[in-house]
């Protein structure tokens, strides 16, 4: 199954959350002279018009990206991350993954980014032809689980690594777990980061939990919930990162942020964020 299109939800909480810590831990990475790879499993677009017919027709970048921008004020790092933004960007469009990482990425440093659904890879193609990668980028149509393992480990020995599947299917739990413990058995000290919906279904639930268990001992985990969870129990109430092997200030970092990010894109009194961490 291929029918989830992220255009008709870019800009939400969920991304807020993913491209901000996503943002901190580039950053902090560039803080070192030494290159590093980026691998994007599931890339989209790449970039979003705001103002298209799939965008439109939900607007959920209303109560998310939009709040930020009209917000008065906001702590540093958040402030920086939408400044950065907004200098990247007109107001009509926003980033994927892809785009917010080309325009931190150093020249000594690589891309590879993967996209399986057709219409998204065409997209992504044009788009990162526009970005004018050269040589540091590689686009693929490919499953992105499977291009990842066989990417490891990077030859710089440094990779921040996303890894956000749509979860339309069941088993895209079950593989994302699957995926890391191939992955930490080739690579043990990447970044990865780990995207996931905060739903009412078990294998949402229960994701975190198994993700814990291996590697129990450097992890970071954010959870943004925009709401409560709906009587019906349908829908995404919120979002998770999942990082193994965090950068060093992301755990102080989100803790001067992430009140701050709940506050401002609460939907309901339900609003709140969990942040969990254990690092060596």
């Amino acid at each position: 199954m291929l029918s989830y299109r992220h255009a008709y939800h870019a800009g939400n909480h969920a991304d807020v959350l993913k491209h901000f810590m996503l943002y901190l831990a580039l950053d902090y990475f560039n803080q070192k002279d030494k290159p590093y790879w980026y691998i994007d499993t599931h890339s989209g677009a790449g970039v979003y018009n705001l103002h298209s017919d799939e965008a439109q027709k939900v607007s959920e970048y209303q109560q998310g990206i939009q709040r930020l921008r009209e917000a008065q004020t906001l702590p540093e790092k958040l402030a920086e991350f939408l400044a950065h933004l907004n200098h990247e960007l007109p107001d009509n469009l926003y980033w994927g993954s892809p785009w917010l990482a080309k325009t931190l990425l150093r020249d000594s440093d690589k891309m590879r980014l993967f996209e399986l659904h057709p219409t998204d890879f065409r997209l992504l193609l044009d788009n990162m032809r526009e970005a004018n990668l050269g040589r540091r980028g590689i686009v693929k149509q490919e499953d992105g689980f499977a291009g990842l393992i066989s990417l490891l480990p990077p030859a710089t020995r440094r990779a921040v690594v996303l890894i956000d599947p749509p979860y339309e299917q069941k088993q895209d739990y079950a593989q994302v777990v699957q995926t890391m413990k191939d992955a930490l058995k080739r690579f043990e000290q990447g970044c990865y980061m780990i995207w996931y919906p905060c739903l009412s279904r078990e294998e949402s639930r229960t994701l975190p939990e198994k993700l814990v268990k291996l590697m129990p001992d450097n992890y970071l985990h954010a959870q943004l919930f925009a709401h409560a969870p709906r009587a019906d129990g349908f829908g995404m109430h919120g979002s998770g990162m999942f990082v193994f092997n965090p950068p060093y200030k992301l755990a102080q970092q989100l803790q001067e942020t992430l009140p701050e990010i709940a506050k401002l894109l609460a939907q309901d009194s339900g609003a709140k964020f969990v942040l969990d961490c254990q690092i060596k």
